[in-house]
């Protein structure tokens, strides 16, 4: 999992093609301005999708994984709070809607939140269960940015 901002990643650091490629489509763009919907960046191997979304409380939101994508999510306005903990094979999915690359599970051990405010992104890899939408404090109304990146493609 990485957890950084937008506005202070550094040039330097050297992350793969498809997470950069990923970051250079969420500084370039303007999202307030952008109707919801998904957006192509490499066809079916790197793709966006802007929503809008409402935090829930914490039981009210399913941890989560996917084994063929990479998420990159990127808050563009309002505030989230996002469950990680690491994957450790212990943890058997209560849920797998058939044809999708997701994965729910009930509660997991350990888990850490991290506090996304517009500009912060996080990046979860198929070994991190993460818990999305969640709300700091009172449910709200947030925006946000998901890239998915096939692994294969990374």
């Amino acid at each position: 999992m990485i957890f950084s901002s937008i506005y202070t990643a550094s040039e330097s650091l050297c992350y793969p093609k498809g997470i950069q490629k990923a970051l250079d489509f969420l500084k370039d763009h303007d999202f307030t301005a952008m109707e919801p919907g998904r957006f192509e960046l490499q066809g079916d191997d790197i793709f966006a999708t802007l929503m809008d979304a409402t935090t829930k409380p914490k039981e009210e939101v399913h941890p989560e994984s996917h084994r063929e994508y990479i998420d990159v999510q990127f808050v563009v306005s309002g505030t989230e709070k996002l469950g990680f903990v690491n994957d450790t094979g212990k943890y058997e999915p209560i849920e797998h809607p058939e044809g999708s690359d997701v994965y729910f599970y009930g509660e997991v051990e350990n888990e850490s939140f991290v506090v996304s405010t517009p500009g912060c992104f996080s990046v979860f890899f198929p070994e991190d269960i993460h818990r999305p939408c969640v709300c700091a404090g009172e449910p709200e109304n947030i925006r946000k940015v998901v890239v998915k990146i096939r692994v294969a493609a990374l």
